[in-house]
């Protein structure tokens, strides 16, 4: 009588099978977990990359008094900071996609630590600039090779490792108006010598991050793995190349609104409170405070509701959901300067993070071009934002520049013609 059971050659079979299919199944698992430690070391420093380049935001009120700068030279003083970074981060991204160099990490941060120094002894104008240039150079060489790490660690949730590497960032800008009132007015420039702490801190954490990163590397021969483009629930953003420009110049257009918008706030806001509402400038840095550090908040579930609804929603709900707030603020008495503004940075930094990934989604194997387009661009746009409103403001006063401003953010409605990055369900 037959037996119904395998024999022994079968049933090695159906072992070894059931061995191999494990062991398939442990891989993708691997490949899409997420590596929180990594993640959030990248995101510190990314934290004090850009609470370097807010020192600079910070001393504003300090150089006007003790130069003697008009709105105008302070603007450029943000020109050189940012398009300083906006035009490098595109020039490494291209760079670093095709050469990924682990080591540009600590070499970045160190020459944010030479800008500090800088800063801090600059006799003058010209020596200033200078000084800022290498903050700039700094953050250029850091952001493009940072997102590549956060594209490592994410696995398959990019949306939210994106949101934690951007509220690094944002909350690193958040400690500007904390440092401007806490340090630098009563230190003047000379504090800014404590911003050599920052950079020695990024640096000894950048060297726990680089040697993770290069074992990832050189488990995919020298390269980044490409992804395949994807929203949250699988479906892909339609990538021909008239679609790819189409969307690539609609998302810069909004970028450009959202970073005039913040250069206006993050810049002259602090002149325009004194001026309006007879606050000193550390009394303004209140709300300039609530705007940085409740939009760390909103950057951080902006990664996580962009996972759930997709990437184009959330920057829509961003958008529409600021542009209001925007309109009433030069308006308002000063009792509701403070609640606004914070409602106001949580709602416009929640689509920041959201940007790049819809950017790297676009541009699949491009992680470091995407990403430097993006921020490197957010940080040019703002730049050229700070040397106009500046120059207006020095024209027309501050208050026509705030009520300029204020419009900036309707800009950004172009939003809703961007190819959809997930399915109708």
């Amino acid at each position: 009588m037959s037996s119904c059971l395998p024999s022994p050659t079968e049933r090695q079979v159906l072992f070894l099978s059931s061995q191999t299919t494990a062991a398939g199944s442990t891989a993708s698992a691997v490949k899409s977990a997420t590596i929180y430690a990594m993640l959030f070391a990248i995101s510190s420093i990314h934290l004090l990359n850009d609470a370097m380049q807010t020192v600079v935001v910070a001393l504003f009120p300090i150089f006007e008094e003790s130069l003697k700068l008009s709105y105008g030279q302070i603007g450029w003083i943000a020109f050189t900071l940012n398009m300083t970074s906006s035009i490098m981060q595109p020039v490494v991204g291209i760079f670093s996609d095709k050469r990924p160099t682990p080591w540009m990490l600590p070499a970045g941060m160190l020459c944010s630590m030479a800008g500090m120094a800088g800063l801090a002894f600059a006799p003058n104008y010209a020596l200033l600039l200078l000084s800022v240039v290498f903050v700039g150079i700094g953050s250029a060489v850091f952001h493009p090779e940072g997102s590549r790490v956060v594209h490592l660690a994410a696995g398959s949730r990019r949306g939210f490792s994106q949101s934690i590497f951007q509220v690094g960032g944002n909350f690193g800008q958040s400690l500007g108006p904390i440092m401007t009132a806490a340090i630098f007015v009563p230190l003047g420039q000379r504090g800014v010598a404590w911003g050599m702490l920052l950079a020695a801190l990024a640096i000894a954490i950048s060297f726990k991050v680089v040697p993770w990163y290069t074992a990832r590397l050189a488990e995919h021969g020298g390269k980044v793995p490409k992804k395949k483009a994807a929203s949250a629930n699988g479906a892909s953003i339609a990538t021909g190349r008239k679609v790819i420009a189409l969307a690539l110049s609609i998302l810069l257009l909004v970028v450009f609104a959202r970073s005039w918008y913040a250069a206006a706030i993050g810049n002259f806001y602090q002149f325009f409170a004194r001026d309006e509402y007879g606050l000193t400038i550390q009394a303004a840095q209140v709300p300039l405070f609530l705007f940085m550090i409740f939009g760390v908040a909103g950057t951080f579930m902006g990664g996580l509701m962009a996972d759930r609804i997709g990437r184009k929603k959330m920057m829509l709900i961003s958008i529409l959901g600021a542009a209001p707030f925007a309109l009433l603020l030069p308006h308002l008495p000063l009792f509701w300067v403070y609640p606004v503004m914070a409602v106001m940075g949580f709602i416009l930094q929640s689509g920041f993070s959201v940007s790049v990934v819809y950017a790297q989604e676009l541009m699949p194997g491009k992680v470091g071009m995407a990403s430097g387009l993006i921020t490197g661009l957010a940080f040019g746009m703002g730049a050229l934002g700070s040397v106009v409103l500046g120059n207006v403001a020095d024209a027309q006063g501050m208050e026509y520049v705030m009520l300029l401003a204020s419009f900036l953010p309707v800009i950004g409605l172009l939003a809703i013609l961007l190819p959809k990055d997930r399915r109708e369900v």
